[in-house]
């Protein structure tokens, strides 16, 4: 079998086929029951062995990074984006929509990010470390410009925005309480 330019061997089409069901299957089960689903209950509604689903994710992190990790490096990368194009309250406060909007696809998930390192050492806790230093970079570039309270801690905020994310989860009017819980955020620590 040949390999490719980075060195792995090419995936056979089944086990392929195998790794983007049980993405699929692990979306659902996550979406519905949050990210505490059973791997097993992943497993038996893709139709493979839970040993297929280990070779493929090793831990639930990994599932997890699988799931949502582009997502997480894109909002990291918005942080940048968004301080160049916007005051830095204004780059501070739609951050932090998108951080809600991003953390609450799966009930649980804004738990994981929240929890610094996992000791694991995994992309997730990469991925997870890597979004609290956006949002921490932009609270403190905020402060930096007088925009927000120089009393408030960049980790207050995120614990604010993960509390935010968690009820737009558990309520069916969503989007408007996030909204109006981001405005009650925003006018806290504005000066």
């Amino acid at each position: 079998m040949s390999t490719t330019e980075s060195g792995r061997k090419p995936r056979r089409a089944d086990a392929r086929r195998n790794y983007e069901q049980l993405l699929a299957t692990a979306h659902e089960l996550f979406a519905e029951h949050g990210t505490d689903a059973s791997l097993e209950e992943v497993a038996r509604r893709a139709g493979v062995g839970i040993g297929t689903l280990y070779r493929h994710f090793p831990t639930r992190d990994a599932l997890l990074e699988a799931l949502v990790g582009d997502r997480f490096d894109k909002l990291h990368a918005e942080a940048g984006r968004l301080l160049a194009a916007h005051p830095p309250a204004e780059a501070l406060e739609e951050w932090l929509r998108r951080f809600i909007a991003g953390t609450s696809t799966y009930r649980g998930l804004v738990t994981t990010v929240m929890a610094d390192a996992h000791g694991t050492g995994s992309e997730l806790d990469h991925s997870c470390a890597r979004l609290q230093k956006a949002g921490s970079d932009l609270v403190f570039r905020a402060q930096h410009a007088g925009a927000i309270r120089r009393d408030v801690a960049a980790g207050d905020v995120l614990a604010m925005a993960a509390g935010i994310s968690w009820v737009s989860g558990q309520a069916p009017d969503g989007d408007d309480r996030t909204r109006r819980l981001l405005d009650l955020l925003m006018s806290g620590i504005r000066l």
